[in-house]
């Protein structure tokens, strides 16, 4: 009897070590993989008293005054461009344009400034790149200090979760840099 319990022990020893399976691991975090095609940049220009390159895959829409919504559908974001001519009150258009950035600091985590001179072309400005859950996250402006001034703010039409949407913000803080530099004055 004592040999019968010892083989059946040695059984039921012997199926729990087959039927173990290898250890349950935790599977890695996984993230979204958001790509977009190489931006390739094309010149704007109207009758307005500016052109500028944009990003061949964005759509312009113009406004009245010069001021244009230029869209990423795929992205649900616009960048809102606004024109507006200098007349003695430079030092208004500047404050109004800083105000509008650091409205954004009560959901920001910083406020990046870069500022931005190309005497040759004549256009000053700073970029602003706004991190954080902020309802957005670049903003700019350029200006000749005599005549011209231009606003530049981007907006996505989804909840402000900067992880969810920082892909596509870098992608049109990029564009919005490019516009920046190859903007010019008529």
């Amino acid at each position: 009897m004592f040999k019968r319990i010892i083989s059946v022990a040695l059984i039921l020893l012997a199926l729990t070590v087959v039927s173990c399976k290898d250890d349950v691991l935790p599977k890695p975090a996984s993230f979204l993989r958001l790509d977009y095609p190489e931006a390739k940049y094309v010149n704007f220009e109207n009758n307005c008293p500016f052109a500028f390159q944009m990003n061949e895959n964005a759509i312009i829409k113009g406004e009245k005054e010069c001021g244009f919504a230029i869209t990423y559908p795929k992205m649900k974001a616009t960048i809102y461009l606004t024109y507006k001519p200098v007349n003695g009150n430079i030092e208004k258009l500047l404050k109004d344009a800083q105000k509008l950035t650091y409205e954004h600091v009560i959901k920001a985590d910083d406020i990046l400034e870069q500022p931005y001179l190309n005497p040759e072309k004549k256009v000053y400005g700073m970029f602003y790149q706004v991190d954080g859950n902020a309802a957005t996250n670049s903003q700019f402006y350029v200006t000749d200090s005599t005549r011209h001034f231009i606003t530049g703010s981007v907006y996505f039409y989804a909840k402000p979760n900067f992880d969810s949407i920082m892909p596509a913000a870098s992608y049109i803080k990029n564009d919005m840099q490019r516009l920046m530099e190859t903007l010019k004055w008529k």
